[in-house]
């Protein structure tokens, strides 16, 4: 099968590419290389460096689906520069559909964010809750939604709302929760808890990747266009005191004015037949071990999103 995913040299794109080639697809990856590539060559892999906001330039004549991640991240990189945010996160949304129903693709799936509920007080918070994103992070990711949805007479859209991301990736983000926690517990020996309360849902990077073939590959009609996919809700310091087990490091808990506090239920999914097979634990004992097997390695900017945006200073 033919795939195209934007962002393919991102956190998650670098290991869903990575997935589809080892099961021998053909994968197009598009990306403004802001972060660099970890990908070696492969006769099945196709790297076009490029702005999504000229997605319509591009050839994708051929492409089964589209996995679209490429977006500006989380919400200290957004505020950088919100214009740029609004352009790339949701004005190169309706580029994406309308270049891809005209070169009839047959599929999109768009990766949105479980951060578009915003903060509520009910535990299951499920795809059918009223959205209230705080951010506006939150706010491009679900008028992004809306785009996509609006084409869904013309192309099968599905999107997706991750839970916080957590695990190994040849392209490593330092400054997801569960990651950023454990790297500071392994390196500097202080887990740095900002507050605690504050929940978080969370999935493990290779649980993506058996979602994506869940939604790609199977024969399964998917009768809904929205799908919550994150299955722990924990909080910042029951993730701490998970590494503090694992790794043995103290935990600092310092006063936050961060009300961001969120859940989700993936209950829609789970009723189709995917079945979560990694957590918190193994992202945790996953990262500790690539820590111990690479202590000289330096880590840098290009594993902490804010600092790289912030260096790299793009309009």
């Amino acid at each position: 099968m033919n795939f195209l995913i934007t962002g393919g040299c991102g956190y998650i794109g670098t290991e869903i590419t990575k997935h589809l080639l080892s099961n021998s697809h053909k994968v197009t990856v598009i990306d403004n290389l802001w972060f660099g590539n970890n990908h070696k060559k492969h006769k099945n892999l196709k790297i076009i460096k490029e702005d999504m906001r000229n997605f319509d330039k591009i050839n994708i004549k051929n492409i089964h689906t589209i996995i679209h991640l490429a977006n500006i991240a989380n919400d200290p990189s957004v505020e950088l520069n919100p214009t740029l945010s609004w352009e790339v996160n949701v004005l190169a949304s309706k580029i994406i559909a309308e270049h891809a129903i005209k070169n009839r693709v047959k599929k999109i799936i768009f990766f949105s964010s479980g951060s578009v509920y915003g903060v509520k007080k009910e535990k299951k918070v499920t795809e059918d809750l009223k959205l209230n994103p705080i951010s506006v992070y939150n706010k491009t990711k679900m008028i992004a939604e809306r785009i996509f949805l609006s084409y869904k007479n013309q192309i099968d859209i599905k999107c997706l709302r991750p839970a916080t991301v957590s695990g190994f990736s040849h392209r490593l983000r330092l400054d997801l929760t569960v990651n950023k926690l454990t790297f500071d517990a392994f390196y500097k020996k202080k887990i740095f808890v900002d507050g605690g309360k504050q929940v978080r849902p969370n999935i493990q990077i290779q649980d993506i990747l058996r979602i994506i073939d869940h939604f790609c590959l199977s024969k399964i009609f998917f009768k809904h266009n929205i799908y919550n996919i994150g299955f722990e809700n924990l909080s910042i310091l029951q993730i701490a005191k998970k590494i503090k087990k694992k790794i043995g490091a103290k935990i600092i808990i310092n006063k936050s004015r961060d009300i961001r506090s969120y859940r989700q239920d993936s209950s829609r999914l789970l009723k189709t037949g995917f079945k979560p097979k990694y957590n918190v634990d193994y992202a945790i004992e996953q990262l500790s071990n690539y820590f111990k097997k690479t202590q000289k390695k330096k880590f840098g900017i290009n594993n902490f999103n804010l600092k790289k945006m912030t260096k790299l200073k793009i309009n």
